[in-house]
Order: structure tokens, then sequence, then C-alpha cells
């Protein structure tokens, strides 16, 4: 059996991102710990593969280089009931490849002298004297503390947290390769399809550009709360036809998304992190989210070890209370309105208001910390001429 301080279940961006953030805040706990993956990296990895402004500025921060293929989006199109309205900003998000983000940042890992060990699922988890007892098909750990950042169906959260049904979204996408309709590779260009909103579905439809193999795709899917599974396939179809193809290779996968002063993310000897903690209820987003998860996590992890005090209150205490669950649980309303019954009257202001877009867009993205600040100091921008022209970018945007 192996005594450890702390056990990181899962290797993708929340687990890494803690490893790294906890080697920034103390080298020598970093070493004693080790983070556990079911599978080997590069690992397939189903996801949309948005990141934003937030989570390039993290990775700034750690020092981890951005060397790895992606494309750069500088415009943002959405389709709302009533219109088709346009941003422009010089890398408004970059569009990766998860199966590389992933294996980047385990590789930063390693070079921080990190233990990673991969093809070791867990296969067991039950607290004992020692924190808790986490049993591998390899070896037997005893950990002080279990980082729980193994995804959406997170076997820590459903083990040591909550057994209860988690607050889940769905996602069904699909990769087609580039026929040459779709200008968005030209462009530079993400869509954003909200028009299914009037007829029932609770979500939006997307495409994005990106690089298989070297050769321009399209990444299109269907994003919903959960709710109208023929609505959901229905999107897709539309989607599948309007980039020129007849068949392509389904993906579904569930979202479990956070629900502020609701979703628990810790408790005795257990942190939760990345998509096992929840993610973005509006959008999906989630890769930003985990960065900023697993610098909360490391930093309260070393507060917990030095105090003694590890009940995991102070954890749930700090994400709830602070500027990302603040901001989560404004997404969580803003998705009530939007795909809700107040759908209509919340489109017609982004539709008509290019400084509420400029605003809107560089909250969410985390641009110049602005999903840090408060109302106040956003009411008082939205006065300041010239606000709503984007850093790199020419004016706020068109309306057709």
């Amino acid at each position: 059996m192996e005594r450890r301080p702390i056990v990181i279940a899962g290797a993708g961006p929340g687990g890494a991102a803690t490893a790294l953030a906890l080697h920034r805040l103390d080298p020598r706990l970093a070493g004693e710990i080790v983070v556990l993956e079911k599978a080997r990296h590069p690992r397939p990895k189903v996801c949309a593969g948005g990141l934003i402004p937030a989570g390039r500025a993290w990775m700034e921060k750690h020092d981890i280089t951005f060397d790895l293929p992606h494309v750069a989006v500088h415009r943002a199109r959405a389709y709302t009931p009533r219109a088709v309205v346009e941003h422009v900003e010089k890398n408004f998000c970059y569009i990766i490849r998860r199966n590389e983000l992933d294996a980047h940042l385990v590789r930063a890992c390693r070079e921080r002298g990190i233990e990673v060990r991969e093809q070791e699922p867990i296969l067991h988890l039950c607290r004992d004297a020692g924190g808790v007892r986490i049993e591998t098909e390899r070896e037997t750990y005893t950990a002080s503390i279990v980082v729980g950042a193994d995804g959406s169906g997170s076997l820590v959260r459903r083990t040591l947290i909550s057994s209860s049904r988690a607050t889940m979204a769905r996602a069904t996408m699909c990769e087609i390769a580039a026929a040459g309709g779709w200008d968005g590779h030209a462009q530079h260009r993400s869509d954003f399809d909200f028009t299914d909103v009037a007829r029932g579905l609770a979500g939006y439809r997307w495409s994005f550009p990106c690089v298989i193999d070297g050769a321009p795709h399209v990444n299109t899917g269907v994003y919903s709360l959960g709710r109208g599974g023929r609505r959901i396939q229905a999107a897709l179809e539309s989607e599948i036809a309007r980039h020129g193809a007849t068949t392509a290779r389904r993906v579904a996968f569930p979202i479990h998304w956070y629900r502020r002063h609701v979703t628990r993310v810790a408790a005795e000897n257990v942190l939760l992190v990345g998509d096992a903690a929840g993610a973005d209820p509006l959008m999906g987003e989630g890769i930003s989210l985990a960065l900023e998860y697993g610098s909360m996590a490391a930093g309260n992890a070393v507060a917990a070890l030095r105090s003694g005090d590890l009940s995991g209150g102070s954890y749930q205490a700090e994400v709830d209370d602070s500027w990302l669950g603040i901001k989560l649980g404004r997404l969580h309303s803003l998705a009530g309105w939007i795909y809700g019954r107040w759908s209509r009257p919340c489109f017609a202001v982004p539709e008509h208001s290019a400084r509420l877009r400029a605003l809107g867009l560089r909250w969410y993205n985390g641009i110049d910390d602005w999903d840090r600040r408060s109302l106040t100091d956003a009411a008082w921008h939205l006065c300041q001429p010239g606000f709503a022209s984007p850093r790199g970018g020419q004016g706020g945007g068109s309306q057709t």
C-alpha cells in the first residue's frame, strides 16, 4: 500500500491543472502526489475543443507553452430568433484537439517531476482511518485528500460525495471534412445557432473550424440542457446537411453542470474539479473552468494539509463565493432565461446593442479579467466612448 498526501483521479485538464498549480505553490508537495489516469495519452477525447482567452491566460500564468496545433477564431456569428449578429475580435477563442491539449498538460506535469500513472483505472474508493483508500488494478493507495478530476460521471463524486442523480446536459457532435461550402475556415469564424430555441430546444447548434491530421474539418454539434432528444437529433441533421454531408459519425456525451449553492464540490477528504465539479450550464464550456477549479483546489489542498482541516468545507465555500462561483451562478440564471419563457426579450438585448454584445463576450471569455469585475464597473464602462470596439477588432459586429 502506498501512502500519498494527495491522489488526483484523472489526468484531463482539471487533474493536470490541479497538479501544476500544486507545483507552483509547493514543489516539494507536488513531488509526493500521484495522478491516476485510466487511459494513455494522447487519448481519444470527444469535445468541441473551444479554449477561451481565460484558459490561454491560465496556461501563460503557469508557464505552459501553447505550441499546439489550433485554429485561432477571430469572428463569432450568432443566429438568433430574429437576427444574425457577428462579433469581430482577434483571438476570440482557439479550437484545439483535446487529445493534444490533454497530452501537452500531462507532459508539463512530468517535466516538473509530478508522477502520472497511466492505464491505471480506479476500481474502488472508500474512507478509512487514514483518509481515503483507493484501489486500482495495480496498487492500493491511502490519501489524505482525493481530487476527483474524473469527468461528468465522476466515480469519486458518486462514491464519496453524493450518489444522487447529477444535473446533466447533453451534447451530440460530429466532425466533417470541410467541403468548401462553409466559409467559417476562410473567415476564422465560429457559428452559434439559437434559432431552435423558438422550437423548444433548450440549447444551441455550433460549427467550429478545426484541423484534423492537417486537413480542414468542421466540428459541429448540438448542446441541450437535457430535454428533447428528437429535437437534438433533428437539429444535428440540419447542421450536418448545412455542411454538405449526408452521414457522419456522431458521438453523444453528458455534461455535468454546476449550480451555485446547490452542487456539492467537496466533502471530507475530497475535492472535485473540472467536469466532476461542474461545467457552464449556458454553453457547456468546461476547459477553462477546469483550469480555474484546479488552481482553487490546489490552494485549498495545501492549506488543508497544513491546518489539518480536511472537511472540504473551505473549498466548497471558496467555489460558491468566488468570482468563479458567481460567474457560474449568473450563467445558470441566463440559461434558465434564454432557454425558457424569457428567450425573446433576452435575445432582443444583444440583437440590438453592439456594446452589450462586446461586454457580454468579454465577460464570458474572461478578457482583461472582466468575469471578475462588478456589475457597477460593467455599467460604468458601458457608458464610455469606444467601449464597443474590441481589441484587435473592427467595431462591435454587424446585424442583418
